[in-house]
């Protein structure tokens, strides 16, 4: 369960958030981790600002660099609505061809979204500080968060001068250890519970003797859905990618993971996941999209999203589950992704699970109306993609032990409640469905709807 902290009254609305003092709930610091094997030539800092007048203790000022020019890309938000550091970073990646880059400056406390010109001005100062500090020009693409939407409905413009006077600070304090890089972590948290960090090690095909180390923190607990969600991402490698490769090997990942997971089917409007590669480690640069190497590290980077985007299921917000929708046997990967997406959003079998209730029906439910059309659209694939008699749903124990049939070619199971009950006691859950039509899948990763949730989100502003 995520405890929350009630805060006091800010500029007349109520607000919940993580606890204030910065400890992580018991059952969450089995997450964070205690070390970690970190990217040659990137250097990182947590700094507090204070950009929130109210914060004085946590960091909110994050600064992530390299010692050499980067390969990089962006994934950003598909919200029409986007916030100034999502332009401003577009516009930056775009002039540079994904080439030249060695900076990330992020500031939570304050979303900069919907501030108009005013808006962008503050994100290109950010930039243009931070390139200073690096002594480097037009090298720094910037990120801005707050708790969910919160800043976004009131327009309310960064402390500019606060930041700008904290950058050199920020980057005083850059340094490569474990600690480094945790609190650089810890500053891009907003209703977070604990900071998301991940770190490994791996190796390629034409330089095996090499050692690549590839390092990723993300952030998100609510208004989290594709594409892509209340979230921000920095993964950094020092793996030698040339820049034309960086997008395509990026939006695979992200697809794969952060386009991947729902908490509650929202999708904000400063969304962005960035890579950076330095070649700092040395070895043959990977620059084919045919090459081994290049589906070598396709993979890890894949995986390694995967794992990171995990963390923010599970720090939902109020969730007591981390489920998993396995989506098979669907004529086709869009199809089967459109019925793991309905699945995972469906407030009816968010709240069952919550409640512990095995309600199959719910999940059948969903199943059946996620590829209705509009009107006026094509209904070709309602009917290719589900068959009633074709389909089986079951409950896959974390256990390892049998799964639990709920549903087999369209007929109800006999389904043994005691059983199910326990299933739903764990933590972990898999819902599998088979729709027998084909050979495609697809999996989704979503969390449960509780009281709490409804609390942190119904309070935000009154």
């Amino acid at each position: 369960m995520v405890m929350l902290t009630r805060l006091p009254v800010q500029w007349g609305r109520r607000m919940y958030s993580a606890s204030t003092s910065g400890a992580v709930p018991a059952a969450k610091k089995k997450y964070v981790p205690t070390s970690g094997t970190y990217p040659r030539g990137f250097q990182v800092s947590g700094t507090v600002v204070g950009v929130k007048p109210g914060n004085t203790t946590k960091p909110d000022l994050a600064f992530i660099t390299s010692d050499r020019p980067c390969a990089a890309a962006a994934v950003f938000t598909k919200n029409k609505f986007q916030a100034a550091p999502v332009t401003f970073s577009r516009s930056l990646l775009q002039q540079k061809n994904n080439a030249g880059l060695q900076g990330v400056l992020i500031n939570s406390g304050c979303a900069n979204a919907v501030t108009g010109k005013g808006g962008l001005e503050d994100a290109e100062a950010m930039a243009t500080k931070a390139d200073k500090s690096l002594g480097a020009d037009k090298a720094t693409i910037v990120m801005s968060t707050d708790q969910p939407m919160t800043h976004w409905l009131t327009r309310i413009r960064l402390p500019i001068k606060k930041i700008l006077d904290n950058v050199s600070v920020a980057h005083g304090k850059l340094g490569t250890s474990h600690d480094h890089w945790l609190t650089c972590a810890t500053a891009i948290c907003t209703t977070d519970t604990f900071p998301k960090l991940i770190s490994k090690s791996f190796s390629l095909p034409s330089s095996p003797s090499v050692e690549y180390r590839i390092a990723g923190m993300t952030k998100g607990a609510g208004m989290i859905h594709p594409n892509m969600a209340t979230l921000l991402g920095v993964i950094a490698t020092d793996a030698p990618i040339a820049s034309s490769l960086m997008p395509g090997l990026l939006k695979h990942a992200v697809d794969k993971s952060f386009n991947s997971i729902t908490i509650d089917g929202d999708t904000s409007t400063n969304d962005t996941v960035a890579l950076l590669a330095n070649g700092a480690a040395g070895g043959k640069e990977v620059s084919s999209a045919s090459s081994e190497d290049y589906r070598a590290f396709q993979t890890v980077l894949s995986e390694f999203s995967t794992d990171l985007a995990k963390l923010i299921v599970r720090d939902g917000e109020g969730a007591t589950k981390f489920v998993t929708i396995n989506v098979t046997e669907s004529s086709s990967e869009q199809g089967a992704r459109k019925i793991a997406s309905t699945i995972a959003r469906s407030p009816l079998v968010k709240t069952a699970l919550y409640g512990k209730d095995a309600n199959w029906g719910r999940i059948l439910c969903a199943t059946g109306y996620s590829l209705i059309s509009e009107p006026g659209a094509s209904t070709e694939n309602e009917i290719t993609e589900i068959i009633p008699e074709k389909t089986n749903v079951s409950f896959v124990p974390s256990d390892g032990s049998p799964e639990l049939k709920l549903l087999v070619d369209g007929e109800p199971e006999m389904v043994d409640e005691t059983r199910a009950a326990q299933i739903l006691e764990h933590e972990d859950l898999e819902i599998l469905v088979r729709l027998g039509t084909g050979k495609e899948k697809a999996t989704y990763w979503t969390c449960d709807y509780s009281h709490e949730y409804i609390t942190i989100n119904g309070d935000y502003r009154t």
